[in-house]
């Protein structure tokens, strides 16, 4: 990988021919952690499968679940979280706001996971913000108050089933066991 340039300030123009995973935040390049551990990736794919599992496509084609593409939310920030549902989807990347998303978060994430992204998703007024957290096989979701213009902690979850409400398309329904079922 070529040396990066010295600036104060990168912008997704810079962004674009970097190789390697990175993330750009606040004009800041942000190396992405090693490849992600088995429980991160079981997770994942977990989580994923039940929401599509629990999505009525026919109802709403527009809608995508996906993980790991960029979301490009301003000329200097770039981020590409772990799983999202967006809705009129695109080819390359995420243009606009996602429906849902989801950060598996460890010990080397947590901090940008509960701050950082947490005040951009925040701030772009995603519907649902969900920390996934392996370790503990818990979710914490957050929803967006329009009223208050801020999130909300909806609480953690363990064994439950919980309903994404108030997105685009119908109501989404999952059983969180299932997404921590695998893991040892």
């Amino acid at each position: 990988m070529g040396a990066l340039k010295l600036v104060e300030s990168y912008t997704y123009d810079d962004y674009k021919n970097w190789e390697g995973r990175w993330e750009l935040i606040y004009g800041q390049a942000i190396a992405m952690s090693p490849s992600p551990s088995f429980d991160h990736q079981r997770v994942e794919r977990d989580f994923l499968s039940e929401l599509e599992q629990n999505f009525d496509f026919d109802s709403c084609p527009d809608c995508e679940m996906i993980f790991e593409v960029d979301w490009i939310v301003s000329d200097k920030i770039t981020i590409c979280p772990d799983i999202a549902m967006v809705c009129n989807g695109t080819d390359k990347f995420i243009t606009k706001r996602p429906e849902i998303i989801v950060e598996i978060s460890s010990k080397s994430t947590a901090k940008r996971d509960e701050t950082t992204k947490f005040e951009i998703y925040e701030n772009e007024k995603v519907p649902y913000y969900v920390l996934a957290y392996p370790k503990y096989k818990k979710l914490t979701i957050y929803e967006f108050d329009k009223k208050k213009n801020r999130y909300k902690s909806l609480g953690s979850y363990r064994d439950e089933k919980f309903t994404f409400k108030n997105i685009k398309c119908k109501n989404i329904t999952i059983d969180v066991k299932n997404i921590f079922k695998r893991l040892k």
